[in-house]
């Protein structure tokens, strides 16, 4: 469907908005989603990156042997 759109047609849609919104309204939309994308993107990105070291999620390491030690119950 939008592919169909040629540079003309964007000009007109693009011509309605500011009619419609006005420019400024615009702008300050075009700018609050930008600043999304950009949180978005960040968070998908510190999601795939894996933890170093085997820290957990506070930036702790665990004691050597720790995840080793038996459990016993008394």
């Amino acid at each position: 469907m939008l592919r169909n759109l040629g540079p003309g047609e964007l000009l007109i849609i693009l011509a309605i908005l500011v009619v419609l919104f006005g420019a400024s309204r615009l702008g300050d939309l075009g700018g609050a989603i930008g600043r999304a994308i950009r949180e978005f993107r960040r968070e998908v990105r510190d999601r795939e990156e894996p933890s170093e070291g085997g820290e957990d999620e506070g930036g702790r390491r665990p004691p050597p042997g720790d995840e080793q030690r038996p459990q016993f119950r008394h």
